[in-house]
């Protein structure tokens, strides 16, 4: 089979599957990620893609914390399980719903070009978070999001919200909450930026790890695959995913973990600014190196140590 690509290079594939199916939650958001995916694989494979919904425990449960019920890993298990199982050839994942510890005979190795990895507000008539009134209830999902803008704001109230995007505007506009943080990529996919009130730089708020990157996983053995994904493959987000992983595999994170990792090509180098809180949050600690794109790894892994040992006995890992 010959094609040509967006380059007009001629792309000659060999792959024997009459079709693909890549698997992803069903939410909206998790959609229109997983049609991207699709939409970004139809110039390199010319038959039926198709996408599958997958309930997960994650989107099933939510009104508890992750960290409660399991963790991370609630919303990709049962996606993965499908995989395992060949039921589906591709999952699509937002990288920082992902565990970090990869499932065994599985890789996740291909990234989508990053979207903004950036917080933002949405709050009731606009109003700007150092704006909003003392005691003012603030929804948030994570640890690290409440203990930064604790730090900012500690006389604002925070307060657990899960659900997807829609339903926390809905619980904001009730009157549940006087403004929620989301992150703005989901926002910008959704296509919802007219509801931001602010948005906040990464040296406000730095991001969780993986935060605006959309993983493309397959089984480890799958060369096909593991081929015709390293098309569509965008080599700064997998040196910057990979990077800020690294951080967290050292500290073992997990949900309980309030940890902000961010890492941005700058040059032939990689920057990366991580902080870590306490587990009552009442102490953060915080580095920022930086190192050639081949040894940005070891930075990771170096900056992961530091923090942990400077933090030894401040959280739980």
């Amino acid at each position: 089979l010959i094609q040509l690509n967006y380059n007009n290079v001629i792309k000659i594939s060999f792959m024997k599957r009459t079709n693909l199916i890549i698997g992803t939650r069903g939410s909206k958001l998790a959609m229109i990620y997983a049609k991207n995916v699709k939409n970004k694989l139809k110039k390199y494979f010319p038959n039926e893609i198709e996408l599958k919904k997958i309930l997960t425990t994650g989107d099933q449960k939510k009104d508890q914390r992750l960290s409660k019920i399991g963790g991370k890993g609630l919303f990709s298990s049962q996606i993965e399980k499908d995989l395992l199982n060949k039921n589906i050839d591709i999952a699509v994942h937002a990288l920082k719903d992902m565990p970090t510890i990869e499932t065994e005979n599985l890789l996740t190795n291909n990234f989508l070009k990053r979207n903004s990895p950036n917080e933002i507000l949405i709050s009731k008539n606009k109003v700007k978070f150092e704006d909003l009134q003392t005691n003012s209830v603030v929804g948030t999902s994570s640890y690290r999001r409440e203990y930064q803008l604790k730090k900012k704001r500690p006389d604002l109230k925070y307060k657990l919200i899960r659900g997807n995007v829609d339903t926390r505007i809905k619980k904001l506009e009730k009157g549940e909450y006087d403004a929620i943080l989301l992150s703005k990529a989901g926002i910008d996919a959704l296509q919802l930026e007219h509801k931001i009130s602010q948005e906040f730089s990464i040296d406000e708020l730095i991001p969780c790890a993986g935060q605006g990157i959309i993983a493309i996983q397959c089984r480890e053995d799958d060369n096909e695959i593991k081929k015709l994904l390293e098309n569509i493959n965008d080599e700064d987000s997998r040196i910057v995913a990979n990077a800020e992983r690294e951080v967290l595999k050292v500290l073992e994170g997990d949900c309980d973990t309030a940890v902000g990792v961010f890492a941005k090509i700058n040059g032939e180098n990689v920057d990366l600014v991580t902080e870590l809180f306490s587990t009552d949050g009442e102490k953060r600690y915080y580095l920022k190196e930086s190192a050639e794109r081949e040894k940005i790894k070891i930075t990771s892994r170096y900056i992961g140590e530091k923090l942990k040992l400077e933090s030894k006995g401040s959280y739980k890992n």
